[in-house]
């Protein structure tokens, strides 16, 4: 899932713009059929993603994608949308440049428009380990060939006028790196566009229908229990973020999995006077400015573990006194609306994706609060992945056995604010 909260573009929308239609008008609704050559559950953004791109790169089209709900309803229409690649460890940079360099060219590829707002992303310092591990990570970026600099408090207030960089100040603002070409994008307009082309292919995009369990035959799983019938299949990859444990219970593998309420919040709606997006460890928020005006803000995870879609009031509290001490221009502003979505967490705060102990069975999930930002990408290499029967080299360093080899890539902190 990704930094959660309702989020878009940068800009206003001109006048006269064209805007999406409606969402009931840009796919089927099918009913699903008895056999499918590769069964997808979770119809958010890194399950439309898959299934597009199985049949964009792979020309398999005999594909359906389930979702309990409604398409995208889950974490993907719960993000805060920041779309970022520099990550510290070769292996994260290396999946997230991938969906980087996808994101700039996805809205000519959906043939759909996106919003994606290329703003840059500052990630602030306020302690002298904080000054240092950015440095180090400015350094990592760029010798990966991710973009990447360290700006003084004075270039980072001429960036963003509105950042409070007064000394005087509980956890003054000592510098940060910024990323050039990242930014934000908007939800819904990405999900509703893969779903749209993966629907053209004729790939059966079917909503309200959940997994209720597994047929098996050995180390194979034959079949999908639905709420809707039992269906046949090649393979199965599962793609659906926090409730990734609950299938996996069905299917008796064990995986290092906690899930989480993240929630998040807007503003009422605003002049333009945030032109980019900062975040914070320290004082932990995370803002930037939607294309209609409302501020977009991210907060830190809840510590109890649940499947609900909110989260605890002292959590807000703490997040907007942190946006206030950051930005004192929004203190008279006005909160909309806040809401959660669920993140599925592992020991070493990097997903898993790949194969399972069942050998037609694959697993994308442990993104905790960064699956937005790696939709593309991901959805390219699962594609890849259940189209060779081998890992992607983007995802094959995030296998399960890694809690059981010990080869951790652990981001924990690493990339700043909540992952």
């Amino acid at each position: 899932m990704s930094e959660l909260a309702s989020g878009s573009s940068a800009q206003r929308t001109p006048p006269g713009a064209h805007l999406p239609e409606h969402p009931d008008f840009l796919w089927r609704t099918p009913e699903p059929r008895r056999t499918y050559d590769v069964v997808i559950v979770g119809g958010g953004g890194h399950g439309l993603a898959t299934a597009h791109y199985l049949a964009k790169n792979h020309g398999i089209t005999n594909v359906a994608v389930l979702e309990k709900g409604w398409l995208a309803g889950g974490n993907m229409a719960r993000n805060t949308t920041i779309i970022r690649s520099n990550y510290l460890w070769d292996e994260s940079a290396a999946i997230y440049e991938h969906a980087l360099k996808l994101w700039e060219g996805l809205e000519d590829d959906l043939g759909y428009p996106i919003l994606f707002s290329q703003r840059g992303v500052l990630n602030l310092a306020h302690s002298e380990q904080d000054v240092r591990d950015s440095v180090r990570r400015v350094e990592a970026n760029r010798l990966n060939g991710v973009d990447a600099e360290w700006l003084g408090p004075d270039e980072v207030a001429k960036l963003c006028p509105i950042v409070n960089v007064s000394a005087d100040i509980r956890y003054p603002v000592q510098g940060a790196t910024y990323q050039p070409r990242a930014g934000i994008a908007k939800h819904d307009y990405v999900a509703w566009g893969f779903a749209r082309r993966a629907d053209a292919a004729g790939i059966d995009l079917i909503q309200d229908c959940e997994v209720t369990g597994f047929t098996t035959d050995g180390d194979r799983v034959t079949g999908v229990r639905t709420t809707r019938g039992d269906i046949a299949c090649g393979r199965v990859a599962l793609c659906a973020a926090g409730h990734t444990s609950v299938l996996l219970d069905m299917l008796g593998v064990a995986a290092p999995l906690q899930s989480h309420p993240l929630q998040a919040l807007v503003s009422e709606l605003l002049e333009p006077v945030h032109p980019t997006v900062v975040m914070s460890n320290a004082v932990h928020v995370y803002v930037s400015q939607a294309h209609k005006g409302e501020l977009v803000m991210g907060a830190g995870v809840d510590s109890y573990n649940g499947y609900g879609q909110r989260g605890a009031f002292h959590v807000i509290e703490r997040q907007m006194a942190a946006a206030v001490e950051l930005f004192p221009v929004f203190a008279r502003a006005h909160l909309l609306r806040t809401w959660g979505g669920i993140v599925d967490v592992t020991p070493d705060a990097s997903p898993i994706v790949g194969r399972t102990p069942y050998e037609n069975v694959y697993l994308n999930c442990g993104w905790g609060t960064g699956g937005f930002k790696a939709t593309p990408g991901i959805g390219w290499c699962m594609a890849d992945t259940i189209a060779h029967d081998e890992p992607h080299p983007h995802v094959a360093p995030f296998s399960l056995d890694r809690f059981t080899t010990g080869a951790l890539v652990d981001e924990h902190g690493a990339a700043a604010v909540a992952h």
